[in-house]
């Protein structure tokens, strides 16, 4: 019974320090403190700390994805949801925003923008432009690029020249 005794007492004693290790004075973010040479509680971010999901946001951002009908259709829902309330569902900067007193965005159809990459419009989502301010919390970056391809189809659209459209009877089954 005596060699028993210590290991009955032990599951006593962790207990015991357990209930002081989650009862301990801890301090706010801001709090001054003599602990650190600057006062202050608050730490600074170390040299060369990455965000959790920063590079892999980057690296969706590096390079367009090919272009296809279903990254169409996403840009085109992303769009609407994202983009219409101030460029409007045609692209031509008279969303509803824009009639309820908003300063109006660019057209999507200006010379500048048509010529402009669809980098462009990718890094304007990102970090903002003029009065617009940046998606890049709002908005996936594999998002951006199908918004952006989707920017590209209602240019085309808007100035395709008919001699430049396939034949329909090409592409139609036998």
């Amino acid at each position: 019974m005596t060699r028993r005794a210590p290991w009955l007492l032990l599951p006593l004693a962790l207990a015991g320090c357990r209930l002081e290790m989650t009862q301990q004075r801890r301090m706010d973010t801001y709090e001054p403190t003599a602990v650190w040479p600057d006062g202050t509680t608050a730490r600074p971010i170390p040299a060369g700390t990455v965000a959790r999901g920063a590079l892999d946001r980057a690296r969706a951002l590096e390079e367009p994805p090919a272009v296809t009908p279903a990254l169409l259709a996403r840009g085109q829902q992303r769009f609407a949801v994202n983009c219409v309330p101030c460029h409007g569902a045609a692209g031509d900067g008279d969303g509803m925003i824009v009639r309820r007193g908003f300063p109006p965005p660019p057209s999507f159809h200006t010379q500048r923008l048509r010529s402009a990459p669809a980098r462009h419009v990718v890094d304007v989502i990102t970090d903002g432009y003029g009065v617009m301010y940046s998606y890049a919390a709002r908005v996936a970056p594999a998002d951006r690029w199908a918004i952006a391809a989707y920017v590209r189809a209602l240019q085309l659209s808007r100035h395709a020249v008919l001699a430049e459209a396939p034949d329909a009877a090409e592409h139609l089954p036998p």
